[in-house]
């Protein structure tokens, strides 16, 4: 799905759709105590991060610092993967691709299958905030400074999967920098609130043109990122290039004389073929120590 432009701003589209967001929201509620009936308790401690909003937000990379620095298996959906082929999906493939152990597929199946492991350490689920089948014992929600809430209006009319105030049952906030804040970004008061910073690396220098192209869920944000780009196409989250898409984009570098450069998230879903062509920008996050020492308390 390509991220509606009304998202970002209180403008006559996100306010016609108010209406519909509370039907949307009245719905899921409904669903979600249902839900909440038959939760499951991990004998090994489950760390959650998620996003209050529908994607975008840099939560991936956050994931995998957390991961990768407590040396622990990952439990995801794995979004758009596909049994027949193999394909656990772009961010778990990317996860994976980081040297970490990623369990895709139903979370609560695999929870209870890693705690028939004789192991003690925890687990990161990636997402499942909003999941009340699984009960957390650190819950983290990540934020992008320069989106913020969007307009604050919850789906559809907005970005927001539940009411802001929600925030405020989770244990701890990651905050990842940017240049341009959202200046109506407020966080609840009682949360503790971490930063994070991201570096877009180009294997390219300076002087390299460059056409950008990217399926993630705020497109502009990596193409910000990065100098001397003659030509962007931004398409949907995850989305799957054809054959035809690529054509273009190569012709497209060629009358520009450029090079191609995507997101890791966006390389891994290209052919071998492609990926010999095409180069990505690696992301590289780097979280507050303060988070690190909150975390390890946490976790005793």
């Amino acid at each position: 799905m390509k991220t509606p432009w009304w998202f970002l701003s209180k403008n006559p589209v996100a306010i016609l759709l108010v209406p519909v967001s509370w039907i949307y929201f009245g719905i899921s509620q409904i669903v979600f105590h249902f839900r909440k009936l038959k939760p499951i308790k991990s004998k090994r401690k489950i760390i959650c991060v998620g996003n209050v909003l529908a994607g975008g937000v840099g939560k991936t990379p956050v994931v995998r610092q957390i991961a990768g620095r407590l040396g622990v298996p990952i439990v995801m959906r794995g979004y758009k993967k596909n049994k027949k082929t193999g394909d656990i999906g772009d961010e778990a493939t990317m996860l994976s691709r980081a040297g970490l152990t990623v369990h895709v597929g139903d979370r609560k199946s695999n929870i209870l299958l890693l705690n028939r492991q004789d192991d003690n350490s925890p687990i990161v689920m990636d997402d499942g905030l909003q999941n009340p089948t699984i009960k957390k014992d650190i819950s983290i929600v990540v934020f992008d400074e320069s989106l913020g809430v969007g307009n604050g209006f919850l789906l559809p009319a907005g970005p927001l999967r539940v009411p802001k105030r929600f925030v405020s049952r989770a244990d701890a906030i990651i905050v990842i920098k940017n240049k341009k804040s959202k200046k109506s970004f407020n966080l609840p008061v009682g949360v503790p609130v971490f930063y994070a910073e991201n570096q877009t690396v180009s294997p390219y220098d300076e002087n390299q043109k460059l056409v950008a192209f990217a399926g993630i869920g705020y497109p502009k944000k990596f193409f910000g990122a990065l100098k001397n780009v003659v030509a962007r196409r931004g398409f949907p989250d995850h989305y799957q290039y054809t054959n035809e898409d690529l054509e273009k984009l190569l012709m497209l570098a060629k009358k520009k004389n450029a090079k191609l450069i995507t997101t890791e998230k966006d390389w891994v879903r290209l052919t071998p073929q492609m990926q010999d062509q095409i180069k990505y920008a690696k992301l590289e996050t780097v979280i507050d120590g303060l988070f690190w020492d909150w975390l390890k308390e946490k976790l005793k």
